[in-house]
């Protein structure tokens, strides 16, 4: 049985980007490009799978430049077992990436597809659902645990209130939260080893899948400059400041 796990090249989480002096994006030019960090998580996941002798395989995905390919040796040098690199300059958006894996797992015909529940740079939380949908398979999303047994998968998943299990058939999407495991380190010779293992390289085109964008961004901007505190003596002194600074506004601040 086969487990697709999907990974975007991203900025590393360490870097602090800046928007573009025109509003129009962010600037990412030089900024240092790393695997996203709850992809990270899905890949360890999935090698522990494999390792634990519930899958068979493992293969990488990834869509974008040219420059995803040293992602996916990341992967491979992780514990995967061979990558597929969907290969465009072009501006991907979640339906589309939802759409490329659609076509791959009609290929290749895995038994569960992790991917981590968001990006670090778009935060669109959308692809794993979408893909559920475009398959018609169950999905579990935010796992924190997943348990396989027979053709079922157990998935504990953090909400509000605490802490759910819900157990789906298989195949099915999961999606990848940052308490499900601790990522390993790639060593050197498993490094090395990656650079042998097989990567496959395709475009859009011949999955036969349109990546045309369906949204555009009208402007970037940076949050709001946090305003500098103001001590009160009482909270009755409170209490006039608030009035004084929502005067107009049509809010009433009433006494405890």
């Amino acid at each position: 049985m086969k487990i697709i796990v999907a990974v975007k090249r991203v900025v590393d989480y360490n870097v602090k980007v800046h928007v573009k002096t025109d509003g129009s994006g962010v600037d990412i030019a030089n900024a240092k490009k790393s695997m996203n960090p709850f992809d990270e998580i899905a890949v360890e996941e999935a090698v522990r799978l494999k390792e634990s002798g519930l899958a068979s395989e493992v293969i990488a995905v990834s869509i974008g430049v040219a420059q995803c390919q040293d992602t996916l040796r990341t992967a491979l040098a992780m514990g995967a077992d061979r990558a597929i690199l969907v290969q465009t300059d072009a501006e991907v958006q979640p339906l589309a990436v939802a759409k490329l894996l659609k076509a791959l797992c009609e290929k290749e015909e895995p038994f569960i597809v992790l991917v981590g529940k968001q990006a670090i740079d778009d935060d669109s939380n959308q692809t794993g659902q979408m893909l559920a949908a475009l398959m018609n398979w169950p999905q579990a999303t935010f796992a924190s645990k997943v348990e396989i047994e027979d053709n079922t998968a157990r998935v504990s998943r953090e909400i509000d209130g605490g802490i759910e299990t819900v157990e789906i058939s298989l195949p099915a999407v999961i999606t990848a939260d940052l308490r499900l495991n601790q990522p390993r380190y790639a060593t050197l010779p498993n490094i090395m080893k990656a650079k042998k293992k097989p990567l496959e390289i395709v475009t859009p085109e011949s999955l036969g899948v349109d990546i045309s964008s369906r949204l555009k961004t009208l402007r970037v901007a940076e949050p709001p400059k946090r305003a500098t505190g103001v001590k009160v003596n009482d909270v009755a002194d409170l209490v006039a400041k608030l009035k004084e600074k929502l005067k107009g506004t049509g809010v009433m601040v009433w006494p405890v």
